[in-house]
């Protein structure tokens, strides 16, 4: 990872359990950053930091009042909040009639309204610490609706929108944009990585020729919270290995997903 300068501080990440989250509080302890990692599995809160030196916070994102809580005790643990990624995200894949209201509520609660609370409940208090920069995991979902995923889709195409709404009201002190992931390797996922035919369709359609990596979104997400962005914000970074290009070619692939794993 390309060495970058983050401003002394807290950042907290929620959804930093697993996956892209786990990767994102690696990056920031080797920048030198103290890292609240925040879980609705309290274990996979604790092991993540205890790996890394961390302060390990446990809320349901779905919970306004249980994760403003504890985002108020990760500020106080980390001697302030300059950073907050809201990277905890639910979803599914079921054909468009057979969403059920509480699935579909569900997938809005901690995705969108998840979003929307840890912001709201962080803003004043990185305002006390002089500011900072907020990043938002979206999806490419949000960008180009996917078959299969429709409530999904249309909760991270609020986030993007939320995020830029955000940019506006919270600058100059606060920065927020917000990240589109493609299909990104992690370990909720996996089952879908190891299936030959799936996984040949994706990369087939992927320009860079390969699965994306957790990695390869938390380096984009640590460069998002340091100074060397500081004239960025309301922007959404697509990170996807050019798969949109492709989006055409893109339909067969999501069409098996449906069909195997709905």
């Amino acid at each position: 990872m390309t060495a970058v300068h983050v401003p002394s501080g807290g950042v907290i990440v929620t959804g930093g359990g697993s996956g892209i989250g786990a990767a994102v509080c690696r990056q920031l302890a080797a920048a030198g950053v103290a890292v609240g990692v925040l879980d609705r599995n309290a274990s996979a809160a604790e092991t993540i930091a205890a790996e890394i030196g961390g302060v390990a916070l446990c809320a349901n994102v779905g919970n306004s009042s249980e994760l403003g809580q504890e985002l108020h005790r990760g500020a106080e643990l980390l001697d302030g909040l300059i950073g907050l990624v809201n990277n905890a995200g639910i979803g599914n894949l079921k054909s468009f009639e057979s969403y059920t209201d509480a699935e579909i509520d569900l997938i809005f609660a901690v995705n969108f309204s998840g979003t929307y609370s840890a912001m709201r409940s962080a803003a004043p208090l990185m305002r006390d610490s002089g500011g900072g920069s907020i990043v938002n995991v979206a999806s490419v979902s949000g960008v180009r609706p996917t078959r299969g995923e429709a409530p999904y889709s249309a909760a991270k195409a609020a986030v993007i929108a939320l995020s830029q709404a955000a940019a506006l009201e919270l600058a100059p002190q606060i920065r927020v944009n917000s990240v589109s992931p493609g299909f990104i390797r992690t370990p909720l996922n996996e089952v879908l990585a190891k299936d030959e035919q799936l996984r040949s369709q994706i990369v087939a359609g992927t320009p860079l020729g390969r699965l994306g990596r957790a990695d390869d979104v938390a380096e984009l997400i640590v460069f998002l919270l340091s100074d060397r962005s500081s004239y960025l914000t309301g922007q959404n970074l697509v990170l996807d290995g050019g798969s949109l290009l492709n989006s055409a070619q893109m339909d067969p692939v999501l069409e098996t997903m449906l069909s195997l794993y709905s």
